[in-house]
Parts: C-alpha cells; structure tokens; sequence
C-alpha cells in the first residue's frame, strides 16, 4: 500500500476513469452510454452535486481503482456516508489498491462526522465480500428497485 496514493480525479484522469467505470459497470451487466459516462464524470468537479469520486494511483500516478461516494442524509442514523461504486482493475487485485481506497473513505468520514459508511453490493460478488467482511458487518436489510420509466 505504500507505493499507492488515493486522492480526487483531476480532468487529465478521464480516460483512465472511464475505463475503470467502464469495468465496473461490466461486472454488473450495465451498458453505460456516453452521455452517462460524461455526466456521471461531471458530477465529480460541480460543486452543487453530493457525489464525489477517489482514485487510487500507482507510483508513477495511474489510476487503477475508483471509490465513488457521497453523503447521504437519513431521518433515522443522521448524515452519513454512502459508498456507490467501489472497483479495481483485475491486474490490480491484491496491491492492496482496496485498503488505500477505504482507508480514505475512513479518513473522510471521520472528518465529516458520519457515524457509519455504507454500500451494496451483489450477493454473489464473493471475492468483495471476503474483503468488505474485514471493514464492516451485513446490515441484514434487503435492496429494492421500483422502475419509474425514466
């Protein structure tokens, strides 16, 4: 982990970014667009929207992990902190690019007051969860999705 980094994209990091985001939404079986490659990148420089995003980078600077992440207001825990996406790239895995990226998402958190960090993810993505075992517990509550026609 000492020869990582993790830090917020600059502009000059899109193309690594979006090859990133583009593995993670293969993972999940999303076709992203490019209309919603270029928005969701946008979100991260306009200081209006919640969601921000952290990269972990090699020694020599490239990208090869992406956290994206936002606070989350609830009426019954307060504001806390919510972890969207969470992805390393296979060549990656191991290099401890994970610890770097939730060790920041701690340091954050910490700074802005959550009380807690949460995320999803799929049932069976056993290797993550091997690995988010170590940083917290299942919370027991289900995900549902209603479809808006939007």
């Amino acid at each position: 982990m000492a020869d990582l980094t993790v830090g917020p994209p600059t502009e000059a990091d899109f193309e690594r970014w979006r090859a990133l985001f583009l593995g993670y939404a293969a993972f999940y079986h999303v076709e992203l667009t490019d209309h919603r490659i270029a928005e969701s990148w946008s979100w991260f420089f306009d200081p209006d929207r919640m969601t921000d995003c952290l990269l972990a980078r090699t020694a020599d600077g490239t990208p090869v992990g992406l956290a994206h992440y936002r606070t989350e207001d609830s009426p019954l825990r307060g504001t806390r902190g919510f972890l969207d996406d969470l992805f390393v790239d296979p060549a990656h895995r191991g290099s401890g690019a994970v610890d770097a990226l939730f060790a920041e998402l701690r340091r954050i958190g910490e700074q802005q007051g959550w009380p807690t960090l949460a995320w999803r993810t799929a049932e069976n993505n056993y290797r993550a969860r091997s690995v988010y075992d170590r940083y917290a517990t299942t919370t027991g509550f289900l995900t549902y999705s209603m479809s808006l026609g939007a």
